[in-house]
């Protein structure tokens, strides 16, 4: 309660806010990320290498956006980091190995048939300008069906830190570079670092080949897979038995495109065509260096796209980007499917977006397009919770405090309460409607505690409004209960009356001053001893 008039509570509260904001963006968002960053690259710290930092720098802001999205799913997380040197460079980094004495380690650990954790790829590129470019994959995962928020991001980082392969190429010069991590709550296939995304086109059969890297991280079902797979392994070998992911099919289609000759974002395109099902999914490949490719179809999935000053960043939801930026797009392809291509060659911000139909239709994009986001990292950071469930009921009693703030005072003359709601809570619409007796029925709707809510609001205002000819109940919002169906008569309520509530209470005594201020009645009590501290 203050005395402040409710324009100018929200004023205050609002700048509180920011500047609680700040204070959370210099502390986290600035000092944390660069120990993070420092702890990532622990080979780069004094090199003053800075375009090599930057690279661990995209690296963590992936890493902490994964680390969110994880309350989407956890069973398992990848990371893929695409290289490209000209050929002259990457001789200079090999040779730079070989003094390091880790060229049997790049051995060992380039070209396996399976992508599975510290996996690296090296693959040859020829342009049309006649140029040659080396490209290289490192790939990081982990599994596990049982384990704790965090653990995922926390193995990545360490096999980051530990890989001094990578710390070496840090040093060098590439020209250009990308990052793409998912995690993963698996709906087809087991779950294993096999099946762990991303998935890449190496077929199971080495005679067989590839036309370049491939990488695709999946969100949703790919629901003709079986099909897909079928005609795959008629046209070419059997998948390997550790991979049982329809993820698996999406690289493998695109690579059975570019094997007729089709330009990648072609065979991107036709692939794409030929799925069925909700989806979203990323590519990035050595074949187009520095892009990363989005497709989003259906209402089931999602992508958003964040634009930065310098960059652009992607995720499944909206918490995994307003770290970088606030700035962002939203793929709408739910019936025609919506194409996205990114690229560092782009001039940025949103004239450095294509984007067409999954028919190729072109899709304009421009500044009216852009929206900005009213969340921050600070409102779904975990914090040092094991759960978000834990963080949210911690929380509780912050809620409801600012949802209560400064919308009831007390009359210094009469020591009673008055409700102070302005136009925003109740609209002067409905204000009018209730003064001329328009509203015969209230519904407060919700599901699981917010039920609980509900149930609770429409026994408290039931109580407090007293008979007043209008109907007031909780429904449940889930859609598999739905609206009764029944007519139910006028002014009767077939919702019983709570256990725990007075059994004859008398209609509570009211003053009005309007329809949203009044006196404060007898509180109903009181409740049963069992309950104590339980019932509020």
């Amino acid at each position: 309660m203050s005395d402040f008039s409710p324009a100018e509570a929200e004023i205050i509260s609002r700048r509180l806010e920011r500047l609680c904001d700040i204070s959370w963006c210099l502390k986290k968002e600035i000092l944390e990320n660069i120990t993070a960053i420092e702890n990532l690259a622990p080979d780069l710290e004094d090199s003053g290498n800075a375009r090599g930092l930057t690279v661990f720098k995209r690296v963590n802001a992936v890493l902490n956006s994964i680390d969110r999205l994880e309350v989407r799913g956890r069973d398992s997380a990848g990371i893929s980091l695409i290289f490209t040197f000209t050929k002259e460079e990457f001789e200079h980094f090999r040779d730079g190995l070989i003094k390091a004495g880790h060229s049997e380690r790049l051995k060992q650990r380039t070209n396996h048939i399976v992508l599975s954790n510290n996996s690296l790829t090296i693959h040859d590129t020829f342009p049309e300008n006649g140029n040659h470019f080396v490209s290289i994959s490192f790939v990081y995962k982990f599994a596990a069906e049982i384990g704790a928020l965090g653990d995922n991001v926390a193995f990545l980082r360490s096999q980051i830190k530990n890989d001094h392969l990578l710390q070496v190429l840090a040093l060098y010069n590439f020209t250009s570079n990308s990052v793409s991590a998912h995690t993963r709550w698996a709906s087809v296939g087991d779950i294993t670092v096999a099946n762990c995304h991303p998935q890449d086109n190496t077929p199971t059969d080495k005679s067989i080949g590839k036309t370049g890297i491939i990488h695709v991280c999946l969100n949703g079902d790919i629901d003709n897979y079986l099909e897909l797979k079928t005609e795959y392994e008629a046209r070419y070998d059997k998948l390997h038995p550790d991979i049982n992911t329809d993820t698996k099919l999406i690289p493998l289609q695109i690579e059975h495109y570019l094997k007729q000759g089709r330009p990648l974002e072609e065979a991107f395109r036709l692939s794409l065509n030929d799925f069925e099902g909700s989806h979203a999914i990323s590519m990035h490949s050595d074949l187009a260096p520095g892009k990363l490719f989005l497709a989003q179809k259906g209402s089931g999935q999602a992508i958003f796209v964040g634009i930065a000053k310098d960059h652009y960043m992607a995720a499944s939801e909206l918490y995994g980007i307003v770290e970088e930026t606030r700035d962002y797009i939203k793929l709408n392809g739910e019936d025609k499917g919506q194409i996205v291509i990114l690229g560092h060659e782009s001039g940025g911000g949103i004239s450095g977006i294509r984007s067409h139909y999954y028919d190729c239709t072109p899709i304009p994009m421009d500044e009216s397009g852009i929206m900005t986001s009213n969340i921050t990292s600070r409102d779904i950071d975990r914090q040092n919770f094991p759960h978000y469930f834990l963080k949210e009921i911690s929380e509780s009693p912050d809620s409801v405090e600012k949802t209560l703030d400064n919308k009831f005072r007390q009359s210094p003359e009469t020591r009673l309460f008055t409700i102070t709601l302005d136009s925003k809570v109740i609209p002067e619409s409905i204000e009018d409607d209730l003064r001329l007796n328009k509203i015969k029925k209230i519904y407060f709707i919700g599901q699981g505690t917010a039920g609980i809510a509900a149930q609770g609001c429409a026994d408290l205002l039931k109580y407090y409004i007293g008979d007043i000819g209008i109907q007031i109940r909780a429904l449940k919002s889930s859609e598999l209960s739905g609206f009764p169906s029944s007519k139910e008569k006028p002014g009767k309520n077939p919702w019983p009356t709570p256990w725990w509530w007075p059994s004859a209470s008398p209609a509570p005594p009211r003053t009005p001053t309007g329809p949203w201020t009044w006196s404060r009645p007898p509180a109903p009590g009181p409740f049963p001893s069992s309950t104590a501290g339980t019932r509020t």
